[in-house]
């Protein structure tokens, strides 16, 4: 017993650990590590982007990271907010330096990315490309069963190109049912389409915006490099490490509602099978109304002593 105490003990201790690693904030040291201080060059700035610039150096504009880790970190708490109330994220990073992280940290996290060309239509034409999907699982069953090897081999490769071509468009939010309560972006200026469908449907947009783009087009800037690969996963990961984080808030809150209702069900049972003293409220064999049976009567009594005789 004291083994399996010990052991539980461990493991919470390490889980423990292992969330408090999750959760750290990232410090100033790692943000000029990984280069999220430096902008583009002077002469390609947004001037709307002024107020994140901390200086220019040979020609390039530095960001000012002071503001980039508040602004992180408070983009991390919104999105734990957001997701523990049952919000769902979408990940969109089209451009090479962005790929395989937005693939990596949307992964990790469980929600969903687009990574390849965003097609027009993602999120205010939701149906036409739900319709998309459908038929790209349509065509994986199709595949899964061997039935494209009983085609012609022309109508055969067609069909192949056209999966392969879903899946890549697709691939990334084959299981969103709905519209994402919230988007992640790499590079604003870019993903311009995606950014301006999500505020036409009112989805709340955080963006890692560098200086040569607009921060008013989004909800949640975060002033950074948007070029540099390092730069990219640092924020990702941190921004993945808040929906995490609304995950298991979000599982704790249902786990709780569980246990309460089965709290409740089992207070509603006892007290419909008990009296107010303690006693079954459910008829005994003596206030059946069903059994009529005396058992004083002189023909139980009798029955009774006739056994009793038999018995020695």
């Amino acid at each position: 017993m004291e083994e399996i105490v010990e052991k539980v003990a461990a493991e919470k201790e390490t889980n423990s650990e292992d969330q408090s690693q999750v959760y750290e904030p990232v410090s100033m040291k790692a943000l000029l590590e990984a280069g999220v201080h430096f902008g583009h060059q002077t002469r390609r700035w947004q001037p709307h982007m002024k107020k994140y610039i901390f200086a220019q150096r040979n020609g390039i504009h530095i960001i000012d990271l002071q503001q980039t880790l508040g602004l992180l970190e408070k983009a991390v708490h919104q999105v734990a907010a957001l997701v523990a109330k049952g919000g769902s994220v979408l990940f969109v990073g089209t451009k090479r330096q962005a790929q395989e992280t937005i693939v990596s940290e949307a992964t990790r996290c469980g929600m969903f990315y687009v990574n390849q060309r965003w097609l027009g239509g993602m999120i205010t034409n939701w149906q036409t490309i739900n319709r998309r999907i459908t038929a790209m699982r349509t065509l994986e069953e199709l595949e899964a069963q061997d039935a494209f090897k009983r085609l012609p081999k022309k109508e055969a490769q067609k069909k192949e190109n056209q999966l392969r071509k879903l899946q890549k468009y697709f691939g990334g939010i084959r299981d969103m049912k709905s519209l994402p309560s919230v988007m992640i972006v790499v590079d604003v200026g870019k993903e311009h389409i995606a950014v301006a469908e999500a505020k036409k449907a009112q989805i709340p947009v955080f963006a890692l915006v560098d200086t040569d783009c607009d921060p008013n087009l989004v909800d949640y800037p975060i002033p950074g490099n948007d070029d540099a690969i390092r730069s990219i996963k640092l924020t990702l990961a941190r921004l993945a490490d808040g929906v995490i984080q609304g995950v298991q808030k979000r599982n704790e809150i249902d786990s709780e509602i569980a246990k309460a209702e089965s709290d409740d069900f089992g207070n509603a049972y006892v007290s419909d099978s008990f009296g107010a003293i303690g006693t079954p409220n459910a008829f005994t064999m003596a206030d059946d109304p069903e059994d009529n049976t005396d058992t004083k009567t002189p023909e139980n009594l009798e029955k009774n002593t006739d056994n009793e005789i038999n018995s020695e």
